[in-house]
């Protein structure tokens, strides 16, 4: 036998009340995961530092609506969203260490790859 939903609202209020219990335990998974660990949230805050200027960079190009520096805003994007990786997988690597890569070499390995990422970025808006 089916069981009939309620009305549209209960249902809403319902999916609401569990995004809502599930972002607070994303959160506090979030908060268990980088207690004291004071690289991880800087790197996070770095993230999300790279989230709000890659979207300041593409709303600015919309607000404006004129593509005259496009080397320039090709190559600041591509920068945040380079950084974004790179931070990410130095951000893997510090929390679950790899096999034969110690936490000093991946985060000279970040330093160099993001040491190419801005000569290139560089070279391209000439």
């Amino acid at each position: 036998m089916v069981k009939k939903q309620g009305s549209g609202s209960n249902a809403t209020v319902s999916k609401f009340v569990q995004f809502s219990e599930s972002l607070g335990t994303a959160y506090s998974s979030y908060l268990k995961e980088v207690n004291g660990n004071k690289q991880l949230l800087l790197i996070d805050s770095f993230l999300a530092f790279l989230v709000v200027l890659g979207v300041v960079q593409f709303l600015f190009v919309l607000l404006i609506r004129d593509n005259f520096p496009f080397n320039a805003f090709l190559s600041g994007f591509i920068i945040c969203v380079g950084q974004f990786v790179l931070l990410v997988s130095l951000r893997l690597q510090l929390i679950s260490p790899f096999e034969g890569i110690s936490k000093q070499r991946a985060f000279g390995e970040f330093i160099v790859a993001s040491l190419v990422l801005h000569f290139i970025s560089v070279h391209f808006v000439n």
